[in-house]
C-alpha cells in the first residue's frame, strides 16, 4: 500500500484530504508544520508528499526545495490559496510534481497523488533566478488557474506554444512571461504581428534581406529570426500568415535554416518559437487556408486564453489593479464601490482584458469622485468608442468575431442576403456617430473629415435611423454662411 503525507496547517483539510487518499486507497499520516514534516521524514519515507504553501514555521515552497534536493525521486505534490502565476511557477521550478490551487476538488488530488505514483519524476528543476519579480499576469479564477499551470509547465524547456484567444485576452503577455520565466530571458524577446505587415514585405521582415534585393532595399537588414537569435521569437496573428509564408516558415521550423530574400548564404539562428492567434486554426486547415503540418509543427503546447466574460471573477481584482497601475503612472487614485465592481461584472467585455484597462484608465482620468460608482461605470462604458484611449481592436479582427458570432448564433443568417448590409451597418453607424461627436453634431464638418460629401451623410443618417436633431443643422447653415 503506497504511503501519502499530508502536510497543512488546516486539521479541517487535513481530516478531508486524509479522508479522501484513504478511500483511494493510500495509507496516509500527516503533519501540521515543516518540523512535524521532518520529523515524519526521519522515520519513514512516504511515497508521496501533499504539501501547503503557508505553514506557521516557514514558506512550504521554499522547504519543497530543501526536499526535492535530498530525496529527488520523491514526487511533491503543492497546494496553496495564494493561486497566483507566481505560484505555480515557483512551485514547478522548485521541483514540485504538481500544483494544485485551492478550493482543489478532491478527485482532482486523488488523480494527481495516482499519476506521482505511476510516474515519479518532477515538473522543474532549477530555482527562479528573481522570485519577487513583477509577472504580468494576473486573476485567480479556475480558468487561469489552468493557463499558469501549462506556463509553469513550459518555462524551462523548448517546445513550441501555440497560444489562441480573442483579441485583448492577453496573449503577448503569456508569451512574455513564458520568456521571461525561462533560461532565454537575457536573450531578446522579438514580436512580430503577422496582420500588420503587408503580404509581399512578411519574408523578408521574417528573414530579413540583402541590398538590392527589391526596390527601397538600400542596405541589408537582418530579419526578426536573427535578431531574436537566443531567445524567443513570437508570431502573433499566424491565422493571418499568407500560404507562401507558411510554406518557408514550415521549412525553417524543420530545418533551423534559412536564407535572407535575395541572399544565398544560408543561416542558422537558435530561437524558440512561441505562436498566437484569434482564429480556428483547425477551421482554417479544414477550408485549405492555412498549412497542416505547419499547425501541427506550431501547436505542440496550446494554451486557451478564456475571454474576460468567461473568468468573471477575475474582473474586480483586475480592475483594481489596473487603478494602482495608473495612480503609480501619475494619474489621480480611485477606488471603486460595490456598486461599480456589480455593474463591471455584468458587461460582458468584447474587447477583453485590454478593453478593461482602458476603461479604467479612463476613470482614472475623468471621473469625478474618488470611490467610482455604478452610473460612472455605465455612462464611461456606452462612450468609450467615441471619447479618451480607444478600445485598441483591429477593425478586421471585429469583423470576423462578428462573422464567427453570427456563425454560431443564427447560421441561416449568413445565407439570408442580408449580411453585407449587416456588416457594413455595424462598422458604418458607430463610425458616422463617432465622427459627428467629434465634430459638434455639424454634419459638414463630419462630411468632410471622413471624405463624403454632405448629401451622402445625410442619405446614411436616414437609412441608418440616425437622430442628430436640429441643432446640427443650424451648425451646418452657419458655417455655409461663414464660408459665403
Amino acid at each position: 500500500m503506497s504511503t501519502v503525507l499530508v502536510v497543512d496547517d488546516d486539521a479541517a483539510i487535513r481530516t478531508v484530504v486524509a479522508q479522501a487518499l484513504r478511500r483511494a486507497g493510500h495509507d496516509v499520516t500527516s503533519a501540521d508544520s515543516i518540523a512535524q514534516l521532518e520529523r515524519a521524514l526521519a522515520v519513514s519515507l512516504p511515497d508521496v508528499i501533499v504539501t501547503d504553501v503557508v505553514l506557521p514555521d516557514g514558506d512550504g515552497i521554499d522547504h519543497v526545495r530543501s526536499v526535492a534536493a535530498r530525496f529527488p525521486l520523491l514526487p511533491i505534490i503543492v497546494l496553496s490559496a495564494q493561486n497566483t502565476l507566481t505560484t505555480a511557477v515557483r512551485a514547478a521550478e522548485v521541483g514540485a510534481y504538481e500544483y494544485l490551487p485551492k478550493p482543489f476538488d478532491l478527485d482532482v488530488l486523488t488523480r494527481a497523488v495516482a499519476g506521482a505514483l505511476a510516474r515519479g519524476g518532477m515538473i522543474g528543476e532549477d530555482a527562479l533566478a528573481d522570485e519577487d519579480r513583477a509577472l504580468p499576469l494576473i486573476g485567480r479564477s479556475a480558468a487561469m488557474q489552468d493557463v499558469y499551470r501549462i506556463i509553469a509547465r513550459v518555462v524551462s524547456n523548448d517546445l513550441t506554444v501555440l497560444i489562441s484567444g480573442e483579441s485583448g485576452t492577453g496573449k503577448e503577455l503569456v508569451a512574455r512571461a513564458i520568456h521571461d520565466l525561462g533560461p532565454r530571458n537575457a536573450a531578446p524577446f522579438v514580436a512580430i504581428n503577422m496582420a500588420a505587415i503587408p503580404r509581399e514585405l512578411i519574408e523578408a521582415e521574417l528573414f530579413g534581406h540583402e541590398r538590392g534585393a527589391f526596390t527601397g532595399a538600400a542596405t541589408r537588414n537582418a530579419g526578426r529570426f536573427e535578431q531574436a537569435a537566443g531567445g524567443t521569437l513570437f508570431l502573433d496573428e499566424i491565422g493571418d500568415m499568407p500560404m507562401e509564408a507558411q510554406t518557408r516558415l514550415l521549412r525553417v521550423l524543420q530545418s533551423g535554416e534559412f536564407t535572407s530574400v535575395g541572399g544565398a548564404r544560408t543561416i542558422r539562428v537558435d530561437v524558440r518559437i512561441v505562436a498566437a492567434t484569434n482564429r480556428d486554426l483547425n477551421a482554417q486547415v479544414a477550408a485549405g487556408q492555412f498549412r497542416e503540418d505547419l499547425f501541427y509543427r506550431l501547436n505542440v503546447v496550446p494554451i486557451a486564453l478564456p475571454a474576460l466574460r468567461e473568468r468573471r471573477q477575475d474582473i474586480a481584482l483586475l480592475a483594481r489593479h489596473f487603478l494602482d497601475h495608473a495612480a503609480i503612472q501619475g494619474l489621480p487614485r480611485r477606488q471603486l464601490g460595490s456598486d461599480a465592481l456589480t455593474e463591471l461584472g455584468a458587461h460582458d467585455w468584447p474587447g477583453n482584458v485590454r478593453e478593461l484597462e482602458n476603461l479604467m484608465r479612463r476613470l482614472a482620468v475623468l471621473a469625478r469622485d474618488e470611490v467610482i460608482g455604478a452610473d460612472a461605470i455605465r455612462a464611461m462604458i456606452g462612450t468609450q468608442a467615441i471619447i479618451g484611449e480607444p478600445v485598441d481592436i483591429e477593425i478586421g479582427h471585429a469583423v470576423r468575431a462578428m462573422i464567427e458570432r453570427i456563425a454560431r448564433d443564427n447560421p441561416a443568417a449568413l445565407d439570408d442576403g442580408t449580411l453585407y448590409d449587416r456588416v457594413i451597418g455595424e462598422v458604418e453607424r458607430p463610425l458616422i456617430e463617432a465622427m459627428l461627436a467629434r465634430h459638434g453634431q455639424n454634419q459638414l464638418r463630419a462630411a468632410r473629415a471622413m471624405g463624403i460629401n454632405r448629401n451622402t451623410l445625410r442619405k446614411r443618417l436616414d437609412t441608418l435611423g440616425i437622430d442628430i436633431g436640429g441643432t446640427a443643422l443650424d451648425g451646418d447653415r452657419a458655417e455655409v454662411r461663414e464660408r459665403r
